[in-house]
Order: structure tokens, then C-alpha cells, then sequence
């Protein structure tokens, strides 16, 4: 995620904040200051939100561990605004596995509550200004965040908890796009709802709402666009016309390369004709600033390049690039590199199974990989 930085690792998923979240922050900061002329109001303020968002990433591991115990890892948390966004490398596909992983957040959040009321109970703390929630004690104040914090994780407004939830359900007894389908569209409706209460009242809503309504949209293209390529094999969609370059060749001729045709990301094969990685166009321009035209591409590839067997399905493909936030997979047959496909080239798919849903590529034809 653009405009993030990395804070620190959890159970061995990276942490990170975003730019937007500095600028909370400093409202926050900025508000408490102001209300009274205090510098103690203002860290008070800045205080309680840090631990409002400790809490947030309380509730994404809750997500993020759950995800792991079927086999799903994380990228990453990061802390926005309007709450924290676990990225798992792919959607639970099972229905029972995504109920799993969508009620583990609100659950730990009820039980984070739970567990601070019990502590409130034993010991005041220190009063905090007066807020939204009174002159309360903290620890009072998080129970209760927490608490509110899991009822609205629960609202059935796809893509947040509960609309997983609702889809989870409705996928048990139907078909899983139309759930998903279905799902969002009460998403969209529940984002209009909240726009509109947050023009009367909190604006931080029509935040949410925006974020409700883009994600429900976009989730739904996601999952009709995997069921459109299921059952279609990786030669349907694969690249047979491009170059690959040998790791002694010169940064100066995969520039040019670059710039003859619209392959962005070359393969890099060896003498006997084996993938030994890739060079993306990110490396490429980065490092004919570092080390100029003549550097060797074998020093500035990328070693792990992707590849996938011929035989694969451009399902598999597609999951593995979310996966690993990759933008190209090379196709191998027998060692030797067959074809490249791209986000472009399952996009292009996509679009052809939309305008004809009957539409398969036939056979690709004999590769020609080289210059």
C-alpha cells in the first residue's frame, strides 16, 4: 500500500501506518490543544487514540492468525483513518473457512472488551478529558470503544466483517458469485445510509461510506472475474511474443528493448535456455540510475523470478500473483520458458469472457522466446 511505513512485526506480519493516519494524529493533537489551550489535553487525546489503534490491530490479528490456520498468510496490517486493513494473500474460497476468518476480528474485539471492563472493574486508571465518552477512566473508555468497535464490525455491509458474514451464509445455500453479488449490493445500500448520517453528524461516516461502497464494488468485480477464468488453462492467456534476455547482457539493451514494444517485464534465461529470474521495469529504471547502461543484467535481476507449470489453470495463476503482489509469471514446459502472463493478460481474458462468455483460446501456438 502506497504511503505506508512500516512500524514493527507481529506473529510475522509486517505493521505498517499510513501517511493519512499521521494527519489523524495531528487533528487530534490539534483539537484537544485548542478546546482548552492545553498541551496535557492534546497527548491525552493523542494517547487514547494510539491505543484505540492498538487495539484495531488486536482485532486484524484476529483475522490475520485465524486466516493462517487455513493455510492463508497476511501481507500485512495497515493503520488508516478509519481502522486498520489486514491484506491476506487470497479470500478464503470455502464458505465455513471465511465465516471463520471474518468473525474472528468482532470476537476478539468482544473479548478485548471484556477483558478491560474486568480490569476497570478492579482498578479506576487515570481519568481521561472530557470526550465523547465523558470524564471516564481509560481503561473504562477502551472497554467501551472496543465494545462499539465489534457491533459495527458486524453490520451486514460487505466487504467489512459482518458482510463477509452475510456472504459466507448466503454462499452455503447458492451459488458463491450471486452471494457475492448480493452482498455487496446491501453493502452499497448501508454506505449510502451511513453517507448520509455522517453529512448530519460525524463526517468521519461518509469516510467509512466511501470506503464501504468502493470496496463492495470492487470485491464483487474480483470474484465474477475469478469465476470467469476458472476452468480456462494458463495458455489461454499467455504471452507467446516476447523477449527474454542472458544475465550478460547489458541494462543499455533491455532499454531498448523496452522501448521497441509494450513488454515491460523480461525474462531472464540462461545458456540453456532456463528461467534464472526476471528483470521488471522498476529494477531496470532504478538501476540504469545506479550503475548506468553498461551494468549487467545478471547483477540487477531479480532472482526469484515466478514460473508455473504449462499444464496450470489460470485460476492458480491469478491467485498466485495476488499472492505475491506480483505483476508477471513466466509459463515453463519442461524447464524451457513456453509463454509470460501479465495482470494485463487476465484482464484482456476477463473482458473477452464478459463480451462472450463461451469464448476459449485454442492451443497456443510454437514460442519464439527470444529477440
Amino acid at each position: 500500500m502506497r504511503w505506508s511505513w512500516r512500524i514493527g512485526k507481529l506473529f510475522g506480519i509486517d505493521v505498517a501506518v499510513h501517511a493519512t493516519f499521521l494527519l489523524l494524529l495531528a487533528w487530534v493533537a490539534l483539537s484537544g490543544y485548542f478546546k482548552d489551550n492545553r498541551i496535557e489535553d492534546a497527548l491525552w487525546g493523542v494517547g487514547l487514540t494510539l491505543a484505540v489503534f492498538a487495539s484495531v490491530v488486536v482485532h486484524e490479528l484476529g483475522h490475520a492468525l485465524t486466516a493462517r490456520r487455513f493455510g492463508i498468510g497476511t501481507r500485512d496490517i495497515t493503520l488508516l483513518p478509519i481502522g486498520g486493513v489486514a491484506r491476506l494473500e487470497r479470500m478464503p474460497e470455502q464458505p465455513s473457512h471465511e465465516l471463520a476468518v471474518a468473525a474472528a476480528g468482532p470476537l476478539v474485539s468482544f473479548a478485548l472488551a471484556g477483558v478491560l471492563a474486568a480490569v476497570a472493574q478492579v482498578t479506576a486508571g487515570p481519568v481521561a478529558p472530557a470526550g465523547p465518552f465523558g470524564n471516564l477512566p481509560v481503561v473504562t473508555q477502551l472497554a467501551q470503544i472496543n465494545l462499539i468497535l465489534a457491533v459495527f464490525n458486524l453490520l451486514p455491509a460487505f466487504p467489512m466483517d459482518g458482510g463477509r458474514i452475510l456472504r459466507a451464509f448466503l454462499a452455503w445455500r447458492g451459488d458463491y458469485v450471486r452471494a457475492t453479488r448480493t452482498a455487496a449490493s446491501i453493502g452499497q445500500a448501508i454506505a449510502m445510509g451511513l453517507g448520509l448520517l455522517g453529512l448530519f453528524s460525524n463526517p468521519l461516516l461518509v469516510l467509512v461510506a466511501m470506503f464501504v461502497w468502493m470496496g463492495a464494488a470492487s470485491e464483487a468485480s474480483a470474484v465474477e472475474a475469478r469465476a470467469l477464468l476458472d476452468g480456462l488453462p494458463v495458455t489461454a492467456a499467455m504471452m507467446t511474443d516476447f523477449h527474454t534476455l542472458s544475465p550478460d547482457d547489458s541494462l543499455e539493451r533491455a532499454a531498448r528493448l523496452l522501448l521497441q514494444g509494450s513488454q515491460v517485464d523480461f525474462p531472464v534465461v540462461d545458456d540453456r535456455g532456463e528461467l534464472v529470474g526476471v528483470l521488471t521495469r522498476d529494477r531496470l529504471v532504478g538501476s540504469l540510475k545506479a550503475g548506468g547502461p553498461t551494468s549487467l543484467v545478471g547483477s540487477v535481476m531479480v532472482p526469484e523470478a515466478l514460473s508455473v507449470d504449462a499444464s496450470a489453470s489460470l485460476h492458480a495463476v491469478a491467485l498466485q500473483l495476488q499472492a505475491t503482489g506480483s505483476r508477471v509469471i513466466a509459463v515453463v514446459d519442461r524447464g524451457r520458458i513456453r509463454g509470460l502472463v501479465t495482470l494485463e493478460n487476465l484482464g484482456e481474458v476477463v473482458a473477452l469472457r464478459r463480451a462472450v462468455p463461451s469464448w476459449r483460446s485454442k492451443s497456443s501456438p510454437a514460442v519464439r522466446p527470444g529477440p
